[in-house]
């Protein structure tokens, strides 16, 4: 830390200014933008929200090793944890699967959020995206059910993050999608 960063570091402290902590969140934006507002309207004053704003338009190129890249610099680096908003086709998406790569690859904590659209299946489970699903099974991902409780999310947010000091648990080996499955 260097003495400019700590001086500012030691006034916020006398100050009782706390950075807000950065949380990446990962959603299919034509299905779940609804959601992503209410979480955003509800949990904005807690935590530093970061969204990648569309990726497809954003970057506007095929090659997957730039974007895959620019992912990583541009969305996940200074974020601690990425919440993925699970709704009902999120699991199709590319993007998501490949910010929640970028997460991993980053050792960062995951949490997946089912929302009220993502109803169980005749097995009572939840479709999730594969990799999401695969750190859940691992025990590195954490996920809960949609709530508007900031104390909920703040321990949700906790849980992910104790479960994310294992990072032997993660599962990070499923090919990464080549494109939309709709």
């Amino acid at each position: 830390m260097y003495a400019n960063d700590r001086n500012d570091f030691y006034l916020k402290a006398l100050l009782g200014i706390t950075e807000k902590p950065k949380v990446f969140i990962s959603y299919q934006h034509s299905n779940d933008q609804y959601w992503y507002n209410q979480f955003s309207y509800i949990f904005s004053d807690i935590y530093d929200l970061l969204s990648d704003n569309s990726l497809q338009r954003k970057y506007d190129s095929e090659e997957t090793d730039y974007i895959d890249r620019s992912i990583r610099e541009n969305n996940i680096t200074g974020s601690s944890v990425t919440i993925v908003l699970c709704g009902k086709e999120t699991w199709k998406r590319k993007y998501v699967d490949w910010e929640i790569y970028a997460t991993l690859y980053k050792k960062h904590a995951l949490l997946g959020i089912i929302l009220p659209t993502l109803l169980p299946n005749i097995n009572n489970k939840y479709i999730v995206t594969g990799r999401l699903h695969d750190n859940i099974s691992s025990a590195y991902a954490h996920w809960i059910l949609w709530t508007n409780d900031p104390k909920e999310i703040s321990i949700a947010i906790a849980t992910a993050k104790q479960y994310a000091r294992f990072t032997s648990n993660i599962n990070n080996t499923r090919e990464k999608m080549k494109r939309n499955l709709s």
